[in-house]
C-alpha cells in the first residue's frame, strides 16, 4: 500500500471513528432524554390535583390504606377495602357488611388516636367535619387527607370518580358507573313488563312507627328517577325529602292509594304487628291485593349509594318480576 493510500485509510479511519463517537453520544442523550421524559411521567402519576373543600390540593396517588368513613360504599365499588369502618357504636351499614364484616370499626366522631392506630395513608372526609374530633391540620399530619366538596359529599357518583382519582383508579370508576347503569336499564325493562304503570311505594317501619319514602329519599330517588317506577299521589303531596324525617300516623296511611307497598322491617319489629291488626291498613289497595311484601333488611333503602341502590333494585326485582 503506498504512502498517500495509507493516509486515506488513516483519514477514513479516523472519521468512521469520530461518526461512531457523535451516534454513541447522540444515542446516550435521547436514551437520558427518554430516561427523563419516563421519570417525569411516573412523578406526575405519583400525585394528583384536585379541587376540595380546602382548595385545590395535591395529594399522593395510589394509596393503599384507606379511611373514607361513612363512604366506603365508592370505595368498595373500585375495589378497594378500607382499613376502618364507619360505625356509630354497634350502628353500621349493615349492607356492606358481607364485604366489610373482617374490617374494624372507626367511630364516627373519628377519634384521633383511633385514626392514627389504622395507619391510613391516604384519609377522606366530608365537606362538613362538624362532627368530627379533630381538624383537617391535625388529620393531615396522620396522613394526606383529602376533604370533599358539597356537591361530591352529597353525590355518590361524584364520589365514585374522584375517590377513582385520587386511589389511580379512573378505569375502575369508569366501568362500575357503566355497569350501574346497565343495571338500572334492565331493571327498568323488567319492570316495565312487570307491573306497567302500577304504583310503589316503601315504608320504614321502625320503633313502631312508620316513615314513608319521598319521591327523592335515599334509595328510593334511584328507583323513581332512573329505574322510572311510578309512585302514588300520596308520594307526591310528601314533598322533597328533608333532613327531618317525620313518621306517617296509622291513620293518615289509610290514604296510601299505592299499588304495590314495601315495608322494610326488622323480625319482630312492633309496627308490623300493629299493621296487621288494624282495620285502616287493611283496607288500603295494597293490602287488599295482597301486594304488600315485608323485607327485614331496610340497611340497602335508608342509604344512598352505589352498593346500596343496587341492592334495592336487586330487591325490588326479587320481589315482583316473577
Amino acid at each position: 500500500m503506498n504512502t498517500n493510500h495509507k493516509k486515506e485509510f488513516l483519514f477514513f479511519s479516523i472519521m468512521i471513528c469520530i461518526a461512531l463517537l457523535l451516534a454513541a453520544c447522540g444515542n446516550n442523550d435521547s436514551a437520558s432524554d427518554s430516561e427523563s421524559t419516563d421519570h417525569a411521567g411516573s412523578a406526575e402519576k405519583t400525585e394528583v390535583k384536585l379541587d376540595s373543600e380546602m382548595g385545590e390540593v395535591t395529594i399522593p396517588s395510589g394509596a393503599e390504606r384507606v379511611i373514607a368513613p361513612f363512604h366506603e360504599d365508592a370505595l368498595l365499588a373500585l375495589g378497594v377495602t378500607p382499613v376502618a369502618k364507619w360505625a356509630i357504636g354497634e350502628s353500621l351499614q349493615f349492607h356492606l357488611e358481607d364485604k366489610l364484616q373482617d374490617v374494624p370499626k372507626l367511630e364516627w366522631t373519628l377519634p384521633l388516636e383511633q385514626v392514627l392506630s389504622h395507619e391510613p395513608d391516604l384519609i377522606i372526609l366530608e365537606n362538613n367535619m362538624e362532627n368530627y374530633e379533630g381538624t383537617y391540620e391535625d388529620y393531615n399530619k396522620i396522613a394526606p387527607t383529602y376533604v370533599m366538596t358539597k356537591e361530591t359529599t352529597g353525590d355518590w357518583r361524584k364520589q365514585i370518580e374522584v375517590f377513582g382519582q385520587l386511589l389511580g383508579k379512573e378505569k375502575e370508576a369508569e366501568e362500575a358507573l357503566a355497569g350501574f347503569e346497565d343495571l338500572v336499564a334492565d331493571a327498568g325493562k323488567q319492570l316495565e313488563v312487570a307491573i306497567g304503570d302500577e304504583t310503589i311505594a316503601a315504608i320504614w317501619v321502625i320503633g313502631g312507627q312508620f316513615f314513608v319514602f319521598e319521591k327523592d329519599r335515599h334509595s328510593a330517588d334511584v328507583l323513581y328517577s332512573e329505574v322510572g317506577l311510578h309512585y302514588p299521589s300520596f308520594v307526591e303531596a310528601l314533598g322533597e325529602a328533608t333532613p327531618e324525617w317525620n313518621p306517617i300516623s296509622l291513620e293518615k296511611l289509610s290514604e296510601l292509594d299505592a299499588d304495590h307497598v314495601f315495608l322494610l322491617a326488622a323480625e319482630g319489629e312492633e309496627g308490623i304487628e300493629t299493621l296487621e291488626n288494624s282495620k285502616v291498613w287493611k283496607n288500603i289497595p295494597a293490602a287488599q291485593n295482597d301486594q304488600v311484601y315485608v323485607l327485614e333488611d331496610a340497611s340497602s333503602w335508608t342509604n344512598k349509594g352505589f352498593t346500596a341502590s343496587a341492592k334495592t333494585i336487586d330487591a325490588v326485582l326479587d320481589t315482583l318480576v316473577k
